[in-house]
């Protein structure tokens, strides 16, 4: 009996830690042509956040704009140097419906011109800039790693809890699933 309800008391404290600790994981991603790995179906980032989504017991949110990038990938980096230039803020299809839920969210983006994409900024935007959540950044490039982009991330988000990120290179992301579990391990 005693051990019964050991049992119960501790699996209603995982439940409850597990309902305070509700865990997202957003991210933008593009498919098309890609600098390091051809013509892709599932972009590099969209890779790498199902495989934290699945470590994580995350639920999972696409960011999308209304406007498609181009496949061809000399043109997808003029655009996105134009909404760079510009401080532009493309519109999403969605956003996530109840961002209150959420204390941690997995944020991840492709490194474009050294930093996240424009996309990215309009969701921190109408996300209140994630104020008061943990931010865990992830990053595909090939090459240049961050870039500024985590300076841009604090910059945009003062009021959040930015922790060490993870930055793999987009052709290692169909075979960087031992390198995620490990930072998922990390949080």
């Amino acid at each position: 009996m005693k051990q019964t309800l050991l049992t119960l008391f501790s699996l209603l404290i995982m439940n409850t830690l597990s309902a305070q600790n509700k865990t997202l994981v957003a991210y933008f991603s593009h498919t098309g042509e890609n600098y390091g790995v051809g013509y892709i179906e599932k972009g590099n980032t969209a890779i790498v956040a199902e495989e934290i989504q699945k470590l994580a017991g995350a639920d999972l949110f696409e960011i999308q704009t209304v406007r498609t990038y181009s496949d061809n990938h000399k043109t997808c980096c003029d655009e996105a140097k134009e909404e760079l230039n510009k401080q532009a803020r493309p519109e999403l299809k969605q956003n996530v419906k109840d961002m209150s839920q959420y204390d941690v969210v997995y944020l991840g983006w492709p490194c474009w011109w050294g930093t996240y994409p424009m996309a990215v900024a309009t969701f921190i935007e109408l996300n209140d800039n994630l104020k008061g959540k943990t931010i865990v950044p992830f990053t595909t490039h090939e090459g240049s790693g961050f870039g500024s982009s985590l300076r841009d991330l604090k910059k945009a988000c003062p009021d959040a809890t930015i922790k060490q990120g993870l930055s793999i290179q987009g052709r290692d992301a169909k075979t960087s699933q031992q390198t995620v579990k490990d930072f998922v391990e990390r949080q």
